[in-house]
């Protein structure tokens, strides 16, 4: 944080208050629950939490447990499913950064391509009226906790067809090469297209540290990884690459899959089973050289821990 205030306007409020908060987070002079059980009387101190959406690995993860199980509890159908992820070249992602209503309308745009393709198969197999849907996320990082923003959705594997006091679910068969490859030219036509009526292309440079360091991460690798530059992507089926887009379509979630894939059980048993589900039907990537971003991340805060 000394480094980041010479840089520009320094670092933005809320990211040094989430910071503060996080080294508060769990730790019982800052404040507890007291537990009792009525039936043994034990008692048990409960530390108050930060609730950061920011830096705490802790409250993320409780955050995504509570969110994923929601979802498959209250939200998405028994259906089978397909994860439909697309990144974007780096003068795009910069873009998107500095804009959240503008990558909120870039994901419109792609679920909307998304729900266009899917009418069409459904027309194809004589299915009239049929509608799709999605769950998405935003992701900001990659494997080395470089800045990537990237969408991850979940689109049922078939359409939806009204009929007399509710729908009825129609599967389709799994999209072919050919498809996902048209589905990109058409997503990277319209997001450029979009971005160019927005002016929002070329981009500003950076104003405070935080766009700096976010600028540094798209541009090279963090000087604490061991990651270099690596080479053009492997061919692989239902996946399309256009100047830097990139759609991957080869993810297939069957029903019974949907609550290992989005909430594993704690331990290693239950850790295992939600890769399984993308194992079934897409082939074993290679490996390329990477880092335990775990150690990594606790490097880095341990650093942060010595700048205060």
């Amino acid at each position: 944080m000394i480094e980041a205030s010479e840089v520009g306007r320094g670092l933005p409020r809320y990211v040094e208050r989430d910071f503060a908060r996080y080294l508060e987070c769990g730790v019982l002079a800052h404040g507890f629950a007291r537990v009792r059980c009525e039936s043994c009387k034990d008692e048990l101190l409960v530390a108050f939490s930060c609730k950061g959406r920011g830096v705490c690995p802790s409250c993320n993860a409780k955050r995504a447990h509570v969110t994923a199980e929601h979802l498959v509890e209250r939200v998405l159908p028994h259906v089978p499913y397909r994860q439909w992820t697309l990144s974007f070249p780096h003068r795009v992602r910069w873009v998107l950064l500095k804009d959240a209503g503008l990558l909120s309308d870039v994901l419109t745009v792609f679920l909307r391509a998304v729900f266009a393709l899917q009418r069409r198969r459904a027309r194809r197999q004589g299915i009239q009226r049929g509608q799709a849907g999605a769950v998405s996320f935003i992701q900001f990082f990659g494997s080395a906790l470089q800045v990537t923003p990237h969408f991850h959705s979940l689109v049922p594997d078939g359409v939806f067809v009204p009929r007399e006091g509710g729908v009825r679910f129609e599967a389709l068969p799994p999209p072919t090469q050919g498809e996902v490859e048209r589905l990109l030219r058409v997503v990277h036509h319209r997001v450029l297209r979009l971005l160019d009526k927005r002016g929002a292309l070329p981009a500003q440079g950076p104003e405070d540290a935080l766009r700096a360091y976010q600028a540094h991460s798209l541009q090279q690798r963090l000087r604490w990884t061991e990651v270099d530059a690596r080479p053009p992507p492997s061919k692989q089926p239902r996946c399309a690459f256009l100047e830097g887009f990139s759609l991957h379509a080869n993810t297939h979630l069957h029903a019974n899959e949907l609550r290992p894939f989005l909430v594993p059980q704690a331990g290693e048993e239950g850790a295992s089973v939600a890769p399984q589900a993308a194992v079934r039907k897409e082939p074993k990537k290679k490996r390329m050289p990477g880092v335990d971003s775990r150690e990594a991340a606790a490097q880095n805060v341990r650093l942060g821990c010595l700048h205060l």
